[in-house]
């Protein structure tokens, strides 16, 4: 399956790892903003923390991941949640208005092209999460190992992970 692909399958766990990262230095510094990006040769958690204590983040997600916590994998401000949401409730709304030749019918069907993008927005929230533990990311984290924790400039620091 292309999901399992050497470098899908990598990004895919570190994205993971990441998410899992993030859910565990929210919890010691909950108030404050954190992203992160992934790829296949590790990740970037942009966030104002001290470099020991992402580390030991790290560590602790790593090993939460592999004593089966699939759930840290999945974060509620993950992109793959946006996107899910802007495509289909943009597509949504956009069906009633799209066979519309006029500005006056355009008018007429904008209360349906409203509810039907609602609806969008009420779909994607079960399938944002689904896409996450089905697609985008991987809990399963195979012979993953993190080989440096890297600070690139304040707020940005660079994981490095091997498969």
């Amino acid at each position: 399956m292309i999901l399992d692909l050497p470098l899908i399958l990598e990004t895919r766990r570190n994205h993971a790892l990441e998410h899992a990262t993030l859910h565990v230095l929210s919890g010691k510094f909950p108030d404050r903003p954190m992203a992160g990006h992934s790829n296949p040769t590790g990740f970037f958690i942009l966030a104002d923390v001290p470099t020991e204590d992402l580390t030991a983040a790290i560590t602790q997600a790593l090993t939460r991941l592999q004593a089966g916590e699939r759930n840290l994998a999945i974060h509620a401000g993950c992109g793959t949640n946006f996107a899910t949401t802007a495509l289909l409730a943009g597509t949504l709304a956009w069906l009633p208005l799209s066979g519309a030749k006029s500005t006056r019918r355009r008018l007429f069907m904008l209360p349906f092209a409203l509810i039907f993008g609602v609806i969008g927005w009420l779909l994607s929230q079960p399938l944002g999460p689904l896409l996450q533990a089905k697609v985008t990311t991987e809990a399963e984290m195979g012979n993953l190992r993190v080989e440096d924790v890297v600070l690139v400039r304040k707020g940005v620091h660079r994981v490095i992970t091997k498969n």
